[in-house]
């Protein structure tokens, strides 16, 4: 093992329990072996100071994307700019993140597990537009050019963060207005919106899950934990393919990405324990207001 991993498996041993301990060093030994992809290697004694920052803030800012994503959602606004500031260029840092922040998906879906299988069978174009989609928003990002995303990244940012702002708001007139789901055009424009809500989601990964529980609602599921479990899969469908996507086109930084990987599996693990004393309320106005701080930075940093 390197050091880094060492020190990743002493932190784990210290905070976790056995079990945990276990799965997560099995992570670190299957990333390492994967850590060929864009990840140049240190050698023993190469790490600086900055290195040490750098996989700290990684480390913490994973803990905080899955405490956010168990909570109150947002969490890439913790773990993107972390990638950023490591000196990543800006595709590498997004596919990267995208991953890191995976964990939170596929947790949701085993919790959402007795839902999903008495979920309406006729959702399962949903999913196939969710796969497809997230493979197309993916394949846009390997193709795009890192100077072309440079410019999206604040209004991307700023779309997610007034998603997130305005989430309960977008839920409320949802329930105000049900949509008719035995109506062939509703439903196919409803179905047009899943996949253009996947391409953004293979793309950039912030903001899919309100996106995706307004498209959830405009097909007639009206259920609030049938919505929030289809959204989950569908959430948990779109960012596995993206990642697959992002791994064989040789886009992930593996070192940075399993640092932040694991602290998002701590935070999404005690996520639950700790919605129950820390109001989600204030935890979204943090999110908020660092999306919307994130925004003007890159604003100023990329326009001026």
């Amino acid at each position: 093992m390197k050091n880094w991993q060492i020190a990743l498996t002493f932190v784990l041993t210290n905070f976790c329990t056995p079990f945990d301990t276990n799965l997560l060093t099995g992570h670190i030994y299957l990333f390492s072996r994967l850590s060929i992809v864009h990840c140049e290697p240190h050698s023993q004694n190469d790490y600086t100071m900055h290195d040490i920052l750098i996989f700290t803030l990684l480390f913490g800012s994973g803990i905080m994307a899955g405490i956010c994503n168990a909570t109150a959602g947002g969490g890439t606004f913790f773990t993107f700019p972390v990638f950023i500031a490591a000196g990543l260029p800006p595709i590498v840092a997004n596919a990267s993140n995208a991953i890191a922040v995976w964990p939170g998906h596929a947790l949701a879906v085993v919790a959402y597990r007795r839902e999903l299988r008495t979920h309406p069978h006729g959702l399962r174009l949903s999913l196939l537009l969710g796969l497809l989609g997230g493979i197309i928003g993916a394949m846009l990002l390997v193709w795009i050019q890192n100077s072309v995303f440079l410019k999206l990244i604040p209004v991307l940012i700023l779309f997610a963060t007034l998603l997130f702002a305005f989430s309960d708001v977008i839920r409320g007139w949802l329930a105000k207005n049900p949509q008719d789901n035995q109506g062939l055009p509703r439903r196919g424009f409803a179905h047009v919106f899943e996949l253009v809500i996947a391409i953004y989601g293979g793309f950039f990964i912030a903001g899919l899950g309100i996106m995706l529980m307004a498209g959830l609602q405009m097909l007639g599921v009206r259920d609030i934990q049938m919505n929030n479990a289809l959204k989950n899969l569908l959430a948990a469908v779109i960012s596995s393919v993206a990642a697959l996507v992002f791994i064989f086109s040789g886009l992930v930084h593996w070192q940075y990405t399993l640092i932040a990987f694991i602290g998002a599996v701590i935070g999404g693990y005690w996520g639950g324990r700790i919605a129950r004393w820390l109001p989600a309320l204030w935890l979204r106005r943090i999110v908020i207001a660092l999306g919307l701080g994130l925004s003007i930075f890159y604003a100023l940093k990329y326009y001026g």
